[in-house]
């Protein structure tokens, strides 16, 4: 029997990180990095940030999206520390620690947002 590997499902996550930040984040870099301090749209007040918030369906996506950027930036970061580096002999110190980070980032935006 051969033994099965997570790597399709840390690829999946990795792929599907990449969507989500080549989709989301662009606009939030626009709005929050540029059209905001300069000016041209207001800021919003914490008190409509948090009504964005208060369903849960928005927090749930919000965590969504953070635990895939998360995913994405871990898979990164572990193959090109591999190759670039030539620690392909640690892959699985290395692997524990990006994913283990991820994990604990999803953990905290978790608790932070429920």
């Amino acid at each position: 029997m051969r033994r099965r590997t997570p790597e399709p499902y840390l690829w999946l996550l990795f792929s599907g990180g990449g969507v989500v930040a080549a989709l989301l984040l662009p606009v939030l870099v626009l709005l929050f990095g540029v059209l905001m301090p300069l000016g041209v749209l207001d800021w919003p007040s914490a008190a409509h940030l948090a009504a964005l918030l208060d369903p849960v369906v928005v927090r749930l996506a919000v965590v969504a999206v953070v635990v895939l950027c998360l995913f994405h930036a871990a898979h990164r970061i572990r193959f090109t520390s591999e190759e670039l580096l030539g620690v392909a002999r640690f892959d699985l110190i290395i692997a524990l620690l990006c994913y283990g980070g991820a994990v604990a980032g999803g953990v905290i935006a978790v608790v932070l947002l429920f």
